[in-house]
């Protein structure tokens, strides 16, 4: 009997291990078979959920951007042998802008059972803050890193959203949050709505919706370098 793939959220940042519902921690200290993002980063989360065996006598393999798709089968070997395997990334939650997708897919093909366990996404909770529509929205991901290409897609976004009424979500690396910022508020129109939300879960907490015009005679929000979600909706 094959063993189960469960999807574990972790924190947003350093935030307290308050913000991971207590069933889900409960799980996690069950498995012993972790495939992760980064094993240092695993490790110290899994430390701080104080797991009943010794973290050196769990088993780890990472998946992330370096990952080949044909070692996709040998991470889930644990599984076929019956063995449960918990998914973690660096911060919230494996699979949605994190690496995961292609080794659940496989899993499904594979008749393995999936469990997503509960915990703080950092898009959702941005989405729910924000005061825009939350039913019709897109998860417009990453945007181009080239400034011009960059642009080019703000604005399709923004006229998409005017268009459909669909609210638009976007992640960012956090070095380059001040460009992407600069970016919606040199390029969009006056009246769009541009929520900003940073460090969601931590002490330092940023959430913030004003019109374009209205960030652009405000003081430049502290988000260098900080985990960040901004949403738009023309």
């Amino acid at each position: 009997m094959y063993g189960k793939v469960y999807i574990i959220p972790a924190t947003v940042g350093d935030s307290s291990i308050d913000v991971i519902p207590q069933k889900t921690i409960e799980t996690m200290r069950k498995i012993r078979y972790f495939i992760v993002e980064d094993v240092r980063m695993a490790r110290r989360y899994l430390s701080k959920i104080k797991m009943p065996v010794k973290i050196d006598e769990l088993f780890f393999s990472e998946l992330n951007e370096h990952t080949k798709p044909n070692e996709i089968p040998e991470l889930l070997g644990p599984v076929f042998q019956g063995n449960d395997i918990g998914i973690i990334s660096d911060a919230g939650v494996p699979c949605v802008a994190d690496p995961g997708a292609a080794l659940i897919d496989y899993a499904h093909k594979k008749n393995i059972q999936i469990v997503p366990l509960i915990g703080p996404s950092s898009i959702l909770l941005a989405l729910m803050a924000a005061g825009m529509n939350g039913q019709n929205f897109a998860f417009a991901g990453y945007l181009p890193v080239k400034e011009l290409q960059r642009c080019q897609r703000i604005q399709f976004l923004e006229k998409r959203s005017k268009h459909e009424n669909q609210t638009q979500i976007f992640i960012e690396t956090p070095y380059r949050n001040l460009q992407l910022f600069k970016s919606f508020i040199s390029i969009c129109n006056p009246s769009t709505q541009l929520c900003i939300a940073a460090n969601i879960t931590l002490a330092d907490e940023f959430i913030k919706t004003m019109t374009v015009e209205g960030w652009k005679k405000s003081e430049l929000p502290d988000i260098n370098k900080k985990p960040c979600i901004f949403i738009l909706q023309g």
